[in-house]
């Protein structure tokens, strides 16, 4: 199941893909950069969640083999 973070970075990616789209229809540069930084942004905020996931998985396995 996603988290919080990962769910953000992935409307943020889109957003920065839109934001992208339209600068490169309207020729406005400034535009397509503020894309391609909500882009990266997105992506290193979804590769957050990902981690946290990752470490919030791996601490119930560990409880639960405790539990047994």
């Amino acid at each position: 199941m996603w988290n919080k973070d990962e769910v953000r970075g992935k409307v943020d990616q889109a957003k920065g893909k839109m934001k992208q789209a339209v600068g490169d229809v309207n020729d406005d540069e400034q535009l397509r950069n503020e894309g391609e930084a909500d882009e990266a942004g997105g992506k290193v905020e979804e590769t957050f969640g990902k981690g946290r996931r990752k470490v919030g998985e791996a601490i119930k396995d560990i409880g639960d083999k405790i539990k047994r």
